[in-house]
């Protein structure tokens, strides 16, 4: 009998145990936060000149290359211009025959009209010699005309640089045929000013709300892993880009090149600056995400009350975190937060310097049901 008493209180303490949890805390502590929108893009001049040629023809020469600094009005290439030449030797001999004609239409016509004043000639063979005239001064029109075409086309095998820059892109060799039909080849691409260029950044549109002109850029680019640029977005494009049901937009950020290690073409990792603290109190974000487990074992959070700390539409700033007492027990407190990095979130009101706020628990307190020694499946030993 002493045997089966022993086994009853041994069982009824077991099944009374609680396993005490432990937590895992961090002290609050103040320091610099930002909160950025990252995003890809490309570095481009902020002008871009593609300087192309409106005839066709045979490249004869060039006068300048990669990296060749040009002037406004500089010669960069010259095209083969015999064929040219000789169209407008042939439309200047054109217009002086046409010319010719015009002075002997004039001498007949003013003949004419002494002759029909005299009664002469019918009136018939006067209106035939003014419109003999008109014909001719008309002619005369025309072959003038064809000269200007002629000289234009023989002008444009001569290509100058229409801006002050420096070549980045040379399309075409000497003895290279150049084809003007539809539209006009490119031979060169000018940079205007290498020392001011802009990034055409592709940012997210669950992002772009908070992308606004004027906002501080920094990016690095993989040739200076090791340095930060800066730059700042002077537009945010409302033009749409989905490409494979993703929707972006175009985000211009300026950037001063003065050292002129940037290169057109680059990738920039930006990270926009949509707010910055410089001295705030932080609190982990996992602090946000724990809960205390109820009775039944699960998670339940807890939920401001409705409408605290909010205007109409938009979402609660406030949100309930647990800190330990002086006795080491778990306290819910409802704080006021701010921006968030993604890692850690602005505490606006509710927490001080050196609160230790639980960010996780290693075990969850648990209450046994109390075995019954009577059970069948329990060794009966008397």
């Amino acid at each position: 009998m002493k045997l089966r008493h022993w086994i009853m209180a041994l069982a009824l303490l077991t099944g009374c145990s609680k396993e005490k949890p432990t937590y895992q805390t961090t002290d609050l502590t103040r320091g610099e936060l930002i909160q950025s929108v990252t995003a890809t893009g490309q570095l481009n001049p902020v002008t871009n000149v593609q300087v192309g040629c409106q005839i066709s023809g045979t490249i004869e020469q060039l006068f300048a290359d990669y990296n060749s600094p040009v002037t406004n009005g500089q010669i960069v290439a010259q095209l083969d211009a015999r064929s040219y030449r000789a169209n407008l030797l042939q439309a200047e001999g054109e217009l002086a025959s046409a010319q010719a004609s015009l002075k002997l239409a004039q001498i007949n016509a003013a003949r004419a009209e002494q002759l029909f004043h005299d009664k002469l000639i019918p009136q018939a063979d006067f209106d035939q010699a003014v419109a003999t005239l008109q014909q001719t001064q008309a002619q005369v029109q025309i072959r003038t005309a064809t000269v200007e075409n002629a000289r234009v086309n023989l002008a444009r095998c001569t290509i100058y640089s229409p801006v002050d820059g420096i070549v980045i892109s040379r399309n075409v060799d000497v003895g290279q045929t150049v084809a003007a039909s539809l539209n006009a080849p490119t031979l060169f691409v000018i940079a205007n000013d290498l020392t001011k260029m802009q990034i055409n950044a592709n940012v997210a549109e669950a992002d772009i709300g908070g992308v606004a002109e004027g906002q501080a850029v920094e990016f690095t680019v993989d040739a200076f892993p090791n340095r930060l640029f800066h730059g700042q977005v002077v537009q945010v494009r409302n033009s749409p880009l989905t490409v494979q049901n993703v929707v972006t937009y175009d985000t211009v950020i300026a950037v001063n090149n003065h050292e002129l290690k940037l290169k057109p073409g680059m990738t920039a990792n930006i990270s926009v600056i949509i707010a910055r603290r410089p001295d705030t109190l932080k609190i982990p974000n996992a602090a946000l995400r724990f809960r205390l487990p109820d009775p039944t074992g699960t998670n339940t959070p807890a939920r401001a009350p409705a409408g605290a700390g909010r205007k109409r539409g938009e979402r609660s700033p406030t949100r309930t975190v647990y800190v330990l007492d002086a006795a080491g027990k778990p306290q819910p407190v409802q704080i006021t937060v701010g921006i968030t990095d993604g890692a850690a979130t602005e505490v606006v009101a509710g927490l001080t310097d050196g609160d230790k706020v639980i960010t996780s628990s290693t075990a969850r307190p648990t209450t046994a049901t109390p075995a019954n020694p009577f059970s069948p499946t329990m060794p009966r030993r008397f």
